[in-house]
């Protein structure tokens, strides 16, 4: 694993874990975190050993959003547009088209485009004292990293709204019965808890995980005649791999498969 100074990166077994590491600013985007996480997360989807991965944040929260007080290196060319597009865009896109699951674990705040990137992952675990916080309306700003699209496909129109521009922190049990989140564990077990979950996962077929991951997405933005047709297609590909048939051979044997991912 590589080492960065924003980014903690760290395998256990098959399971990946990167935590945002600026806890003294909790854990804010600055330009070093965010161009460290993005070849964190490169680095992590990369390598084939590594099966399910997590994201987390150290210390008292998961991210504060953006480092306000860091200022543009060159204000009079800055374009906004070009850091979310440019420097945001690219990690959220990896973790949404990642060969294997990410589990975001979710400690104290998830804010601003730290809640994007919470909402971004496969599957989220929270502390029982975090909170997902749309921090923009405050300070006069709409979200963004994708967290409009992560509300309004898990909340629907009015519900995610209400969220955007009312400043609520919703709390984790809240966030649970919305759909925003999986499960919520005690603070003291949440990263336990979610490299145990990743683990459970990183014995499943590598294909069936990666190929329900991209079929589920394509669903989403999709017709149901073309659904079909997609699944066909992936289908396909689990069928005549090799981990099919490992999978009927060890179901017929009554043993635990042994997965290759091809």
């Amino acid at each position: 694993m590589s080492e960065y100074e924003t980014v903690l990166v760290e395998r256990r077994g098959a399971v990946g874990i990167v935590t945002l590491n600026r806890p003294d600013n909790l854990n804010a985007f600055n330009t070093q975190l965010r161009e460290e996480l993005k070849w964190a997360i490169r680095e992590i989807n990369a390598d084939e050993e590594i099966r399910a991965a997590v994201l987390t944040g150290a210390g008292r929260g998961f991210s504060a959003g953006a480092d306000l007080a860091e200022g543009p290196a060159d204000p009079e060319r800055y374009r906004v547009e070009d850091e979310l597009n440019g420097d945001y865009k690219p990690s959220l896109m990896e973790l949404d088209g990642a060969p294997q699951p990410w589990i975001s674990a979710v400690n104290g705040a998830a804010a601003g485009i730290g809640s994007a990137y919470a909402m971004a992952c496969d599957l989220t675990v929270m502390a029982d004292d975090a909170y997902i916080y749309q921090a923009f309306a405050a300070i006069g700003l709409v979200p963004d990293g994708g967290a409009t699209w992560h509300l309004a496909t898990t909340l629907g129109r009015k519900q995610a709204y209400e969220l955007m521009v009312s400043g609520e922190k919703v709390s984790a049990q809240k966030c649970l019965a919305l759909g925003l989140c999986n499960r919520v564990v005690p603070a003291a077990d949440l990263v336990t808890e979610a490299v145990s979950w990743a683990g459970e996962l990183a014995a499943k077929s590598p294909l069936a995980l990666r190929y329900a991951k991209q079929s589920l997405r394509e669903a989403m933005e999709n017709t149901l005649g073309n659904t079909i047709s997609n699944e066909a297609k992936l289908q396909h590909l689990c069928i005549t791999s090799e981990d099919f048939g490992e999978g009927v051979a060890a179901f017929m044997a009554k043993r635990p498969p042994v997965w290759k991912g091809r």
